[in-house]
């Protein structure tokens, strides 16, 4: 979701992980941490097929040592989007 406009930016899959990135990243350091101090992310896929494509985006974000993660599919994500991320950090 682009939070200027509060509407899903157009795009597949990976389009959308790096915007949900994006925004965690945002939120994070406006919370006065970064996507290194995340712990647990929670990633939720309309369509497990799209995990590939999904996961080559996601593995940029973070290097060797990465936060646990858990993928799911889910029938519906709000707005009709294909992927939805959620993360745990926590704060130096």
């Amino acid at each position: 979701m682009d939070p200027a406009t509060g509407k899903i930016i157009d795009g597949d899959v990976q389009a959308h992980t790096h915007q949900c990135i994006k925004n965690l990243t945002a939120v994070l350091e406006a919370a006065g941490t970064n996507i290194d101090n995340v712990v647990k992310v929670n990633v939720f896929l309309s369509d497990m097929k799209d995990f590939a494509a999904m996961n080559e985006i996601y593995a940029q974000y973070w290097g060797e040592t990465k936060p646990c993660r858990t993928c799911v599919a889910a029938k519906q994500l709000p707005l009709g989007t294909d992927v939805e991320i959620e993360c745990i950090a926590v704060l130096p």
